[in-house]
């Protein structure tokens, strides 16, 4: 019998609806938080002012449902996921959802193009770019 992993990761880059007003970034990242704490959710979300890039970890079904909502939800489009997979460890653990912004507006744009463990490389690398707030 196959056992699904404990920990489960989704990493996925989108476009902000060019309708939405930015301020409204901040509000989805705090509406967010609550969700993620109620599901047992965490992660990182990473915007660069038209596009986002996060990572989520937590049970499969719920990352996996969350992914359902964002896919969904009319805020984001081109939503494209560069990888999903097993975690051995939560990357957050202590954020529900950390968030920062990236200055290198090339940076999402290049994770968008990868797949699989290069992609997980490249945001692992993106990573010690950033400062990572809650």
């Amino acid at each position: 019998m196959n056992q699904v992993p404990k920990i489960f990761e989704v990493l996925y880059v989108s476009t902000i609806n060019p309708d939405l007003p930015i301020r409204m970034v901040a509000e989805i990242a705090a509406k967010s938080r609550v969700w993620n704490l109620a599901h047992e959710l965490t992660g990182l979300l990473i915007f660069d002012g038209m596009r986002f890039c996060q990572q989520i970890e937590g049970s499969q079904k719920e990352v996996l449902a969350l992914m359902e909502r964002i896919s969904a939800d009319a805020r984001h489009s081109n939503v494209t996921i560069f990888h999903h997979g097993p975690l051995a460890e939560r990357r957050f653990q202590n954020f529900s959802l950390a968030f920062t912004n990236v200055d290198d507006i090339e940076a999402l744009p290049r994770l968008e193009k990868l797949d699989g463990l290069e992609g997980v490389a490249a945001f692992v690398q993106l990573l010690s770019t950033l400062e990572i707030g809650d």
